[in-house]
């Protein structure tokens, strides 16, 4: 693999840790560097840190907080 691809891998330890866990990206990236930019991307998709799993993620967390509102409006009704 060439150094400045190392080097730029080395730089970011969420991409040095999917290299890790995915070794093909080695061999991909050894025959060819132009796949610098895929490979990022498949390890966004990989993490799910892309702008949808995030829309996701915190459509999930409002879900959440609003059904506990409606359980706690539905006890202190009951309580009165």
């Amino acid at each position: 693999m060439r150094k400045d691809v190392i080097d730029y891998i080395q730089q970011q330890p969420q991409l040095k840790q999917y290299l890790r866990e995915q070794p093909i990206w080695y061999r991909r990236l050894s025959r060819n560097p132009n796949e610098l930019q895929a490979f990022e991307i498949a390890s966004l998709h990989y993490y799910k840190k892309t702008i949808p799993h995030q829309v996701e993620k915190f459509t999930n967390g409002l879900q959440m907080a609003s059904m506990m509102m409606s359980m706690f409006q539905a006890m202190n009704s009951n309580q009165t």
